[in-house]
């Protein structure tokens, strides 16, 4: 595989996740310093090898994602990408749900990546160039039964990648999203017993577009919402 990504210093947030991990596999494949940072407590085994895990990250604090970003510039020298993976998912029907759980998927989901954006953007800013992706779902697009709190924050997301690479579109900054269907995950295979997971999105497919918007190849690439849907 090229090492089209080399040396650069990538941050990828909920990244001891399942998408996390194959994210930070595959940048690490193509020669990038991969950091991880998650609300969770690192894990003491189980991580591909990465330049940096820190653990313990409040993600929807601006302040303690500040302070992480900035440790990263300290130990790593900079940052050149941030892929904002963290986020979460709720099924839940209007009159049998609560209220709080729309506050929850949006500060689950839009919250951490807005705070990860801006505690980025300076050390970004710093380096004259620099790529940012956001994962999106396509439920963004249309809310199905049960998906409306989940659907609006991923909405949200979308939102916030078109504004923010209109915002930069003139500073070397690139901000794209990747919307994928249904990720194959053990948790969506036991919430899903009887679905052919076959037609789902392999998180090792879905890392693979994650690479190629942080890559030169797509520099020509910004506000983009990209579905990867599999064959759902």
């Amino acid at each position: 595989m090229t090492a089209r990504l080399d040396s650069r210093i990538i941050v990828v947030t909920g990244g001891f996740g399942i998408l996390g991990r194959a994210v930070a596999e595959r940048l690490g494949e193509e020669g990038a310093r991969v950091v991880l940072l998650d609300r969770a407590a690192a894990p003491s085994s189980g991580l591909p090898q990465v330049a940096l895990a820190l653990g313990g990250v409040e993600l929807g604090d601006e302040t303690a994602c500040q302070a992480a970003y900035t440790q990263v510039r300290e130990l790593l020298g900079g940052v050149d990408g941030v892929v904002n993976v963290a986020g979460g998912f709720i099924w839940e029907t209007l009159e049998g749900g609560a209220l709080a759980s729309w506050d929850r998927m949006y500060d689950t989901n839009v919250r951490t990546a807005v705070a990860s954006c801006r505690a980025a953007l300076p050390h970004l800013l710093a380096r004259g160039a620099g790529r940012i992706v956001n994962v999106g779902a396509a439920a963004a697009g249309k809310a199905g039964l049960g998906m409306g709190a989940y659907a609006a924050s991923k909405a949200g997301v979308a939102r916030l990648t078109e504004a923010l690479a209109e915002e930069l579109k003139d500073r070397g900054i690139t901000v794209n999203a990747v919307l994928p269907s249904i990720i194959d995950t053990p948790a969506n295979r036991g919430d899903m017993p009887d679905a052919d997971a076959s037609r789902w999105v392999a998180p090792s497919q879905l890392a693979a577009v994650i690479a190629f918007l942080l890559s030169d190849e797509a520099a020509a690439l910004t506000g983009a919402c990209i579905p990867v849907n599999g064959r759902v």
